[in-house]
């Protein structure tokens, strides 16, 4: 007699199997969104960099502050996260989170013109986009950790590659639309991308969703995760690879509209985007081939391409060069989050939603300081984008001292 044959719906082990899929397509769908809505409040704004800088009369100090309340917003819903997401589950959590970004992408359109001064109603936006992200943040990841999957660390790859594709047609729609319909009607094109947070809030309200700690178990707490020595190196990795990826991408199209003097659809196109579908290609590589990869060493390579990167953004002087080296470090940052997230539950059991918060949290940290020093250098150094870019190559050097730590206490079983 012939064996039975095993029934599997999809075959990649990122994928889950049998009828349990059926059961878990929507709640798989909307998380991946939420990773787009992601890429939309972080990403639409700075699009319009120099925009606000020419309508609003924005120094550039100005702007780099909205990038730090942006993701300050964020942290803020990390630290909190351990509280509401306690008092309010996941479900409820997402909705309040949903609401928030539709609020803060919509809202960009009006306030600047009500209050009484239009950085200030800017301000207030990007709170309500980044409390909407931090929330969607928090929860999205433990969500799909949750779910029965064969490997965590692929399904973790492809669910951050969707902030990655967000990215990329938050960019080329955006790019359209600026040509095709003209960037002064921007506010428009602001009510549209909020309608994505919109839709997807209500999907929230109806979705499965598997609780991440299984009956008869307890999540570590906050000083629990904090109590592990070793949680710190994972910790400071994250914060490295937030801040490396935020620090090109929050100012590659207004470094190559205003320094290397390239239109703002070429440069929106060769920079921004070309970083996105780069970073979202390498997600996905992983996801597919991760039987064949050893995570920490796919990690380390992509480490030393991302400081090449960064060198080459900051000390090339030619305008292509520079560009592809803010493109190419889209593809060297992509593992950072999602594999530090995957090497940190795997080597810390029942860490649940505190451990994910607390990642969140030092990556958000990174998010803040990458742009934000980024933009302050180069505004110190009158303008020159490339001393900020060159000064930000400690973030990959970072995190290569990070991963030769863990590669070290692998080694001596220690972790």
């Amino acid at each position: 007699m012939l064996p039975a044959k095993k029934e599997y719906t999809w075959s990649r082990s990122w994928r889950i199997k049998g009828e349990t899929m059926k059961k878990y397509n929507l709640t798989l769908f909307a998380s991946y969104i939420g990773y787009v809505i992601q890429a939309i409040v972080i990403n639409f704004a700075p699009l319009l960099f120099v925009t606000f800088s020419e309508e609003y009369n924005l120094t550039l100090s100005e702007i780099s502050t909205l990038v730090v309340v942006n993701f300050t917003s964020q942290l803020t819903m990390d630290v909190l996260s351990s509280w509401y997401v306690d008092k309010l589950g996941y479900r409820k959590t997402a909705l309040a989170a949903h609401i928030s970004a539709t609020l803060g992408i919509a809202l960009l359109a009006f306030l600047p013109e009500v209050m009484p001064t239009p950085f200030s109603g800017l301000l207030i936006s990007m709170i309500l986009c980044g409390m909407g992200g931090g929330m969607i943040e928090v929860i999205v990841s433990p969500i799909v950790e949750a779910l029965p999957t064969k490997s965590k660390s692929a399904s973790m790859s492809l669910l951050h590659s969707f902030y990655s594709w967000g990215q990329l047609v938050t960019v080329l729609l955006s790019t359209a639309f600026f040509i095709w319909v003209g960037i002064a009607n921007w506010k428009v094109l602001a009510l549209f991308w909020a309608l994505v947070p919109f839709v997807n809030g209500i999907l929230f309200c109806f979705v499965p969703i598997v609780p991440l700690i299984k009956d008869g178990e307890k999540g570590l707490t906050v000083k629990g995760i904090l109590s592990i020595k070793v949680f710190y190196i994972f910790a400071f990795a994250m914060l490295a690879g937030g801040a490396a990826e935020q620090a090109i991408i929050q100012w590659t199209s207004a470094y190559a509209e205003s320094g290397l003097g390239i239109s703002k659809t070429a440069g929106d196109l060769l920079g921004p985007c070309v970083f996105a579908l780069l970073m979202g290609i390498s997600r996905v590589f992983y996801s597919l081939f991760h039987e064949k990869i050893k995570l920490i060493n796919f990690m380390m390579g992509s480490s030393v391409l991302l400081l090449v990167s960064f060198l080459m953004a900051a000390l090339c002087e030619n305008a292509v060069l520079s560009l592809a080296g803010c493109a190419l470090s889209g593809l060297a940052v992509g593992i950072a989050w999602p594999g530090m997230l995957s090497l940190t539950s795997r080597h810390i059991k029942n860490g649940g939603t505190a451990m994910f918060a607390i990642l969140a949290f030092f990556g958000d940290v990174g998010c803040i300081m990458g742009p934000g020093i980024t933009g302050w250098v180069s505004d110190m150094a009158g303008g020159n984008m490339r001393s900020g870019f060159l000064v930000s190559a400690i973030y990959p050097a970072l995190m290569i001292v990070m991963l030769s730590f863990i590669y070290r206490l692998k080694r001596k079983n220690r972790i």
